[in-house]
Protein backbone atom coordinates (compact mmCIF):
# COMPACT_ATOMS: atom_id res chain seq x y z
CA UNK A 1 0.00 0.00 0.00
CA UNK A 2 1.32 3.20 -1.15
CA UNK A 3 1.57 6.11 1.46
CA UNK A 4 1.36 10.03 0.80
CA UNK A 5 4.60 12.25 1.95
CA UNK A 6 1.74 13.81 3.96
CA UNK A 7 1.15 10.74 5.96
CA UNK A 8 5.25 10.46 6.42
CA UNK A 9 5.75 13.61 7.72
CA UNK A 10 2.61 13.63 10.12
CA UNK A 11 3.08 10.14 11.46
CA UNK A 12 7.10 10.73 11.57
CA UNK A 13 8.07 14.17 11.36
CA UNK A 14 9.84 14.55 14.75
CA UNK A 15 11.19 10.70 14.95
CA UNK A 16 12.90 11.59 11.79
CA UNK A 17 13.24 15.08 12.42
CA UNK A 18 11.99 15.93 9.18
CA UNK A 19 11.55 19.97 8.18
CA UNK A 20 9.51 20.90 5.07
CA UNK A 21 11.49 23.62 3.08
CA UNK A 22 8.74 23.74 0.23
CA UNK A 23 6.21 22.26 -1.84
CA UNK A 24 3.91 21.54 1.26
CA UNK A 25 0.50 22.38 -1.80
CA UNK A 26 2.41 18.84 -3.48
CA UNK A 27 2.78 16.79 0.09
CA UNK A 28 0.05 14.42 -2.01
CA UNK A 29 2.67 12.47 -4.06
CA UNK A 30 3.16 8.87 -3.01
CA UNK A 31 5.98 6.87 -2.51
CA UNK A 32 5.41 3.65 -3.98
CA UNK A 33 9.10 1.87 -2.34
CA UNK A 34 9.50 1.48 0.66
CA UNK A 35 13.33 1.94 0.21
CA UNK A 36 15.24 5.10 0.04
CA UNK A 37 17.11 6.33 -2.93
CA UNK A 38 20.81 7.90 -2.79
CA UNK A 39 21.24 9.38 -6.46
CA UNK A 40 25.02 9.63 -7.10
CA UNK A 41 25.23 8.16 -10.21
CA UNK A 42 22.54 9.77 -11.04
CA UNK A 43 24.13 13.14 -10.43
CA UNK A 44 26.95 11.88 -12.99
CA UNK A 45 24.43 11.47 -15.63
CA UNK A 46 23.86 7.53 -15.48
CA UNK A 47 20.40 6.66 -14.76
CA UNK A 48 20.27 2.91 -16.07
CA UNK A 49 18.93 1.63 -12.65
CA UNK A 50 17.73 4.91 -10.97
CA UNK A 51 14.63 4.03 -8.76
CA UNK A 52 12.15 6.95 -9.03
CA UNK A 53 9.36 5.75 -7.07
CA UNK A 54 11.19 5.76 -3.53
CA UNK A 55 12.49 8.80 -1.89
CA UNK A 56 15.84 10.58 -2.71
CA UNK A 57 18.49 11.56 -0.21
CA UNK A 58 21.12 13.84 -0.58
CA UNK A 59 24.01 13.04 1.89
CA UNK A 60 26.95 14.13 2.92
CA UNK A 61 28.76 12.32 -0.56
CA UNK A 62 26.22 14.36 -2.86
CA UNK A 63 25.86 17.39 -1.09
CA UNK A 64 30.07 17.83 -1.38
CA UNK A 65 29.44 16.98 -4.93
CA UNK A 66 26.81 19.55 -5.45
CA UNK A 67 29.10 22.48 -3.72
CA UNK A 68 31.87 21.46 -6.24
CA UNK A 69 30.25 22.28 -9.54
CA UNK A 70 29.36 25.84 -10.78
CA UNK A 71 25.93 27.11 -10.63
CA UNK A 72 25.05 26.33 -14.37
CA UNK A 73 26.33 23.05 -14.21
CA UNK A 74 24.83 22.25 -10.44
CA UNK A 75 21.34 22.86 -12.45
CA UNK A 76 21.75 20.94 -15.34
CA UNK A 77 23.04 17.46 -13.40
CA UNK A 78 19.87 18.06 -10.93
CA UNK A 79 17.43 18.48 -13.50
CA UNK A 80 16.63 14.88 -15.16
CA UNK A 81 16.49 14.16 -11.58
CA UNK A 82 13.11 16.18 -11.06
CA UNK A 83 12.37 14.98 -14.79
CA UNK A 84 11.65 11.74 -13.65
CA UNK A 85 9.12 12.84 -11.07
CA UNK A 86 10.46 11.25 -7.98
CA UNK A 87 7.82 11.42 -4.98
CA UNK A 88 9.91 13.87 -2.91
CA UNK A 89 14.08 14.89 -2.44
CA UNK A 90 15.59 15.04 1.45
CA UNK A 91 18.47 16.93 2.83
CA UNK A 92 20.54 15.07 5.10
CA UNK A 93 22.48 16.84 8.23
CA UNK A 94 20.72 20.07 8.39
CA UNK A 95 22.27 21.62 5.45
CA UNK A 96 20.60 24.18 3.36
CA UNK A 97 19.54 23.55 -0.43
CA UNK A 98 21.52 24.73 -2.84
CA UNK A 99 19.33 27.71 -4.32
CA UNK A 100 19.25 25.74 -7.78
CA UNK A 101 17.98 22.21 -5.80
CA UNK A 102 15.39 24.54 -4.21
CA UNK A 103 14.28 26.43 -7.28
CA UNK A 104 14.21 23.12 -9.43
CA UNK A 105 11.60 21.59 -6.60
CA UNK A 106 9.30 24.39 -7.41
CA UNK A 107 9.06 24.37 -10.99
CA UNK A 108 8.65 20.51 -10.90
CA UNK A 109 6.39 20.45 -7.93
CA UNK A 110 8.42 17.77 -5.86
CA UNK A 111 8.11 18.48 -1.97
CA UNK A 112 11.37 19.78 -0.77
CA UNK A 113 12.38 18.29 2.96
CA UNK A 114 15.65 18.89 5.46
CA UNK A 115 16.49 16.24 8.56
CA UNK A 116 19.09 16.97 11.22
CA UNK A 117 19.82 13.26 11.09
CA UNK A 118 23.15 11.54 9.07
CA UNK A 119 22.66 10.28 6.33
CA UNK A 120 22.68 6.61 7.33
CA UNK A 121 20.52 6.93 10.11
CA UNK A 122 18.17 8.56 8.46
CA UNK A 123 17.96 6.18 5.71
CA UNK A 124 17.35 3.39 8.76
CA UNK A 125 14.58 5.20 9.99
CA UNK A 126 12.85 6.06 7.15
CA UNK A 127 12.60 3.20 5.67
CA UNK A 128 11.04 1.19 9.17
CA UNK A 129 8.21 3.55 9.20
CA UNK A 130 7.83 3.28 5.73
CA UNK A 131 7.13 0.06 5.78
CA UNK A 132 4.93 0.24 9.28
CA UNK A 133 2.91 3.03 7.55
CA UNK A 134 2.20 0.71 4.57
CA UNK A 135 1.89 -2.52 5.69
CA UNK A 136 -1.54 -4.09 5.36
CA UNK A 137 -3.28 -3.84 8.70
CA UNK A 138 -6.64 -3.71 10.41
CA UNK A 139 -8.71 -4.10 13.35
CA UNK A 140 -10.13 -7.41 15.22
CA UNK A 141 -12.18 -8.11 18.46
CA UNK A 142 -10.39 -9.76 21.07
CA UNK A 143 -8.02 -9.65 24.10
CA UNK A 144 -4.39 -9.57 22.98
CA UNK A 145 -1.90 -11.26 25.43
CA UNK A 146 1.90 -12.49 25.59
CA UNK A 147 1.70 -15.76 27.44
CA UNK A 148 5.51 -16.57 28.36
CA UNK A 149 6.84 -15.76 25.16
CA UNK A 150 3.68 -16.53 23.09
CA UNK A 151 1.31 -13.98 21.55
CA UNK A 152 -2.85 -15.23 22.25
CA UNK A 153 -5.53 -13.29 20.95
CA UNK A 154 -8.59 -14.29 22.89
CA UNK A 155 -11.91 -14.07 21.38
CA UNK A 156 -15.89 -15.14 22.71
CA UNK A 157 -18.79 -13.61 23.09
CA UNK A 158 -19.74 -10.82 25.18
CA UNK A 159 -19.68 -11.92 28.98
CA UNK A 160 -17.99 -15.15 28.24
CA UNK A 161 -14.69 -13.94 30.18
CA UNK A 162 -12.01 -12.79 28.35
CA UNK A 163 -11.16 -10.29 30.39
CA UNK A 164 -11.40 -12.30 33.56
CA UNK A 165 -9.29 -15.10 32.17
CA UNK A 166 -6.68 -12.73 30.80
CA UNK A 167 -6.81 -10.69 34.49
CA UNK A 168 -5.80 -14.24 36.34
CA UNK A 169 -3.10 -14.82 33.65
CA UNK A 170 -1.52 -11.12 33.84
CA UNK A 171 -1.84 -12.58 37.99
CA UNK A 172 0.50 -15.49 36.96
CA UNK A 173 2.93 -13.79 34.84
CA UNK A 174 1.39 -12.76 31.17
CA UNK A 175 1.31 -9.42 29.46
CA UNK A 176 -1.67 -7.62 28.16
CA UNK A 177 -1.48 -6.19 25.08
CA UNK A 178 -4.82 -5.07 24.67
CA UNK A 179 -8.04 -5.24 25.90
CA UNK A 180 -11.42 -6.05 23.96
CA UNK A 181 -10.40 -4.64 20.53
CA UNK A 182 -6.64 -5.11 18.98
CA UNK A 183 -5.21 -3.24 16.18
CA UNK A 184 -2.98 -5.54 13.46
CA UNK A 185 -0.43 -5.15 11.27
CA UNK A 186 1.37 -7.29 8.76
CA UNK A 187 5.24 -6.55 8.56
CA UNK A 188 7.91 -7.09 6.46
CA UNK A 189 8.65 -10.44 8.05
CA UNK A 190 5.63 -11.75 7.27
CA UNK A 191 4.30 -12.05 10.41
CA UNK A 192 1.09 -10.32 12.72
CA UNK A 193 1.96 -8.04 14.76
CA UNK A 194 -0.45 -6.51 17.62
CA UNK A 195 -0.79 -3.62 19.62
CA UNK A 196 -3.75 -1.81 21.44
CA UNK A 197 -4.93 2.20 20.28
CA UNK A 198 -3.86 5.00 21.63
CA UNK A 199 -7.44 5.30 23.92
CA UNK A 200 -7.50 2.48 25.60
CA UNK A 201 -3.89 1.21 25.56
CA UNK A 202 -2.99 -1.06 29.08
CA UNK A 203 -6.30 -0.55 29.91
CA UNK A 204 -9.32 -3.01 30.92
CA UNK A 205 -13.14 -3.16 31.20
CA UNK A 206 -14.09 -5.74 34.36
CA UNK A 207 -17.65 -6.46 34.92
CA UNK A 208 -18.64 -5.69 38.20
CA UNK A 209 -15.64 -3.14 38.68
CA UNK A 210 -15.39 -1.38 35.84
CA UNK A 211 -12.31 0.10 34.37
CA UNK A 212 -8.63 -0.56 35.57
CA UNK A 213 -5.42 0.55 34.63
CA UNK A 214 -3.13 -2.47 34.70
CA UNK A 215 0.22 -1.54 35.28
CA UNK A 216 -0.85 0.84 37.88
CA UNK A 217 -2.23 -2.78 39.85
CA UNK A 218 0.28 -4.96 38.74
CA UNK A 219 3.42 -3.22 37.49
CA UNK A 220 4.82 -2.32 34.68
CA UNK A 221 5.66 -5.86 33.78
CA UNK A 222 2.42 -6.44 33.39
CA UNK A 223 2.03 -4.81 30.01
CA UNK A 224 3.58 -5.17 26.60
CA UNK A 225 3.24 -2.21 23.76
CA UNK A 226 2.97 -5.02 21.18
CA UNK A 227 3.41 -8.82 20.32
CA UNK A 228 3.34 -11.03 17.32
CA UNK A 229 0.21 -13.18 17.16
CA UNK A 230 0.91 -17.04 17.20
CA UNK A 231 -2.26 -18.14 17.86
CA UNK A 232 -6.13 -17.38 18.79
CA UNK A 233 -8.41 -19.12 21.03
CA UNK A 234 -12.39 -18.54 20.97
CA UNK A 235 -13.84 -19.44 24.69
CA UNK A 236 -17.91 -20.64 24.06
CA UNK A 237 -19.83 -22.07 26.27
CA UNK A 238 -19.63 -26.11 26.35
CA UNK A 239 -22.50 -27.82 24.44
CA UNK A 240 -22.83 -31.36 24.95
CA UNK A 241 -22.02 -32.08 21.67
CA UNK A 242 -18.34 -30.82 22.15
CA UNK A 243 -18.10 -34.13 23.91
CA UNK A 244 -17.51 -35.81 19.72
CA UNK A 245 -14.46 -33.30 19.73
CA UNK A 246 -11.85 -33.69 23.16
CA UNK A 247 -8.67 -33.79 21.19
CA UNK A 248 -8.14 -30.21 20.58
CA UNK A 249 -7.65 -30.34 17.09
CA UNK A 250 -5.74 -27.78 15.22
CA UNK A 251 -7.77 -25.22 13.26
CA UNK A 252 -6.86 -22.21 11.38
CA UNK A 253 -8.39 -18.51 10.67
CA UNK A 254 -7.65 -15.91 8.63
CA UNK A 255 -5.69 -12.50 9.40
CA UNK A 256 -4.72 -9.78 7.21
CA UNK A 257 -3.97 -13.30 4.26
CA UNK A 258 -2.08 -14.78 6.46
CA UNK A 259 -3.39 -17.98 8.13
CA UNK A 260 -3.24 -18.11 12.23
CA UNK A 261 -3.50 -21.46 14.55
CA UNK A 262 -7.13 -20.91 15.73
CA UNK A 263 -8.64 -23.39 18.59
CA UNK A 264 -12.10 -23.66 20.55
CA UNK A 265 -12.13 -24.35 24.29
CA UNK A 266 -15.52 -24.36 25.61
CA UNK A 267 -16.42 -22.78 28.87
CA UNK A 268 -18.10 -24.23 31.75
CA UNK A 269 -18.64 -24.18 35.71
CA UNK A 270 -15.22 -25.13 37.17
CA UNK A 271 -13.13 -25.12 34.60
CA UNK A 272 -9.93 -22.86 35.54
CA UNK A 273 -9.66 -21.09 31.93
CA UNK A 274 -6.62 -19.31 32.54
CA UNK A 275 -4.68 -22.44 33.63
CA UNK A 276 -6.29 -23.65 30.07
CA UNK A 277 -5.52 -20.98 28.07
CA UNK A 278 -2.10 -21.11 28.89
CA UNK A 279 -1.79 -24.92 28.65
CA UNK A 280 -2.90 -24.64 25.31
CA UNK A 281 -0.72 -21.87 24.36
CA UNK A 282 2.34 -24.06 25.41
CA UNK A 283 1.50 -27.33 23.75
CA UNK A 284 0.97 -25.18 20.70
CA UNK A 285 4.31 -24.04 21.03
CA UNK A 286 5.66 -27.74 21.97
CA UNK A 287 3.82 -28.64 18.37
CA UNK A 288 5.33 -25.81 16.63
CA UNK A 289 9.05 -27.06 17.77
CA UNK A 290 8.21 -30.94 16.60
CA UNK A 291 6.70 -32.53 20.08
CA UNK A 292 2.94 -33.52 19.84
CA UNK A 293 2.12 -35.00 22.62
CA UNK A 294 -1.11 -36.66 20.77
CA UNK A 295 0.51 -38.01 17.87
CA UNK A 296 3.08 -39.70 20.20
CA UNK A 297 0.53 -41.11 22.37
CA UNK A 298 -0.77 -42.79 19.43
CA UNK A 299 2.38 -44.10 17.88
CA UNK A 300 3.00 -45.96 21.62
CA UNK A 301 -0.61 -47.37 21.35
CA UNK A 302 -0.43 -48.25 18.17
CA UNK A 303 3.17 -49.74 18.40
CA UNK A 304 2.23 -51.82 21.72
CA UNK A 305 -0.76 -53.09 19.69
CA UNK A 306 1.71 -54.53 16.77
CA UNK A 307 3.86 -56.23 19.04
CA UNK A 308 1.20 -57.87 20.89
CA UNK A 309 -0.03 -59.04 17.37
CA UNK A 310 3.39 -60.10 16.25
CA UNK A 311 3.46 -62.65 19.61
Amino acid sequence: MAITLKELLDAGGERLSLELVCGEKYLTRTIEENAINRPGLALTGFFQYFALRRLQIFGLAEFTYLKSLEPEEREARLRPIFEKTVPGIIVARNRNPPPELRALAEEYQTPLLRTTMITSHFINECTVLIEELSAPRGRIAGTMLNIKGIGVLLQGKAGIGKSETALSLIERGSSLVSDDVTDVIRNSHGRIVAFANDLTRFHMEIRGVGIVHVPSLFGMGAIQQETELDMVIRLHLYQPEDEAERDGKLAEIDVLDLRIPFYDLPVSPGRDMANLVETTALNHKLKVLGHDAAKELDEKVIGRFLKKAEK
